[in-house]
């Protein structure tokens, strides 16, 4: 779903396109955001630097992409002062709302989020979780978790399994 690899069996259909036929690096920097398990950010730039990377990669038109880039991560919890510290400074919690707020930093309408809670505490996760349920309630993204936490499916609209390569409910 990514568009990080290309599958040889099925289809994956994105606006009725299959994935396979579109361009990837587009849709990765345009159409979905990705929160990865293992976070991914670079440990050098502060957590600001990162989200305004991730907008620059993408080539995401703004004016003032600081602006933008503090907007994001208040939206997730980390205040200016925060923002202005490098990665390994922040704790887990922290480290993945800046990855939330990098793959919110040009407004796709899809975050899919790999294990985004694996590494939490209980009570970080419940707000990570809180995260992910505004930005779909409030901000209408598509929010597709892939985990094996059941606090995760107590707290998701769907829940689908997957099974022997198929997906069940």
């Amino acid at each position: 779903m990514a568009g990080l690899e290309n599958y040889k069996e099925g289809e994956i259909l994105y606006n009725g396109k299959d994935l396979n036929k579109i361009n990837h690096d587009y849709y990765r920097c345009h159409d979905v955001g990705i929160v990865f398990q293992s976070y991914n950010l670079l440990p050098y730039l502060t957590a600001l630097e990162n989200v305004i990377l991730s907008m620059d990669i993408s080539g995401y038109k703004e004016k003032d992409k600081k602006e933008k880039a503090l907007e994001c991560l208040e939206k997730v919890g980390i205040d200016k002062s925060k923002a202005n510290k490098r990665i390994l400074t922040l704790s887990g919690g922290q480290q993945q709302r800046v990855a939330i707020a990098r793959a919110l930093a040009y407004n796709p309408s899809i975050i899919l989020a790999d294990e985004p809670t694996g590494n939490l505490d209980k009570e970080t996760e419940e707000e990570v979780l809180d995260i992910f349920t505004s930005l779909a309630h409030k901000d209408k993204k598509c929010i597709i978790i892939i985990s094996h936490s059941n606090n995760v499916k107590e707290k998701v609209d769907i829940v689908k399994y997957l099974k022997e390569g198929k997906i069940t409910n």
